[in-house]
């Protein structure tokens, strides 16, 4: 029997991830390089230099994509996955310079497995 859960702002989810990675080789910068590319294959955009997010239309979407970064690691270096509800990255604010930047819409796309 199929489960069918009520889809809310407590269901969907954000994801962040969060690197610093070493960029003084010539092996390392095309390591970084390649992490970056294949995040933002995965969906993902940037918010910040090492920050970026991508919405989930569920916990089960964040996982595949937690699953998909920590794939793409690189050798070296620090990156963390952090997964917050909608209603918690509701309550962000965001500032470009001192002015008060409206939050961002949430996405108008539909996942399809």
């Amino acid at each position: 029997m199929i489960s069918h859960k009520r889809i809310n702002a407590y269901r969907i989810m954000w994801l962040f991830v969060f690197f610093d990675l070493p960029v003084v080789t010539k092996k390392e910068r095309k390591a970084a390089t390649l992490f970056r590319k294949n995040i933002m294959k995965g969906g993902f955009v940037m918010m910040q230099y090492s920050v970026y997010s991508r919405y989930c239309a569920s916990d089960e979407s964040a996982q595949v994509h937690i699953k998909r970064v920590k794939e793409k690691i690189p050798e070296k270096g620090q990156v963390s996955i952090l997964k917050v509800t909608d209603r918690q990255y509701s309550d962000i604010v965001n500032f470009w310079g001192r002015k008060e930047k409206a939050n961002p819409a949430i996405p108008a796309q539909i996942e399809m497995f």
